[in-house]
């Protein structure tokens, strides 16, 4: 005999969702973040580099490059959650998504440059990013979760 909980959703501890949400959101924002670099290198007229994603020196206000960089991180955010809204659809597991994606782009990062990262900028873009990213994708999964499921009725006349 099935049991009524009164739950939404299943709430059961399963591994493989997770697992396989953490490397879809992180495969779109990698997959848009490659996009927005070949825009920008076509705009700066640059060659195509994967220091535009990974580099802690790419990350400066001190020329238009730089300020391109810190606008497709901060355009890549929403990509994010977006991302979150589609695949994870729930409020709760934004905050957590979004710190784990920022987190495994800390590790490429470090991984990617042979140090852990020290720039300020680098640091306080990554923040500005994860903030965004999680705020963004919460309210969209709200307002999905707060709209009001439609019941249909027959409307077929009954004979008296």
């Amino acid at each position: 005999m099935k049991s009524l909980s009164g739950q939404f959703r299943k709430t059961t501890w399963d591994p493989i969702l997770i697992i396989s949400q953490i490397v879809a959101i992180q495969s779109v924002m990698y997959f848009f973040l490659g996009i927005w670099i070949w825009i920008i290198t076509f705009i700066l007229d640059d060659t195509r580099s994967l220091d535009y994603a990974f580099e802690y020196k790419e990350i400066h206000v001190r020329d238009f490059g730089g300020k391109l960089v810190i606008f497709i991180f901060i355009l890549n955010s929403i990509v994010g959650a977006l991302a979150l809204w589609w695949l994870v659809q729930r409020t709760k597991q934004c905050l957590d998504f979004a710190c784990t994606a920022h987190l495994i782009h800390l590790i490429c990062c470090w991984m990617y440059n042979s140090n852990f990262p020290t720039t300020f900028s680098w640091w306080c873009l990554n923040i500005v990013s994860t903030t965004i990213m999680c705020v963004c994708g919460e309210f969209l999964c709200m307002k999905t979760e707060i709209k009001a499921i439609p019941l249909t009725v027959n409307s077929q006349k009954t004979a008296l």
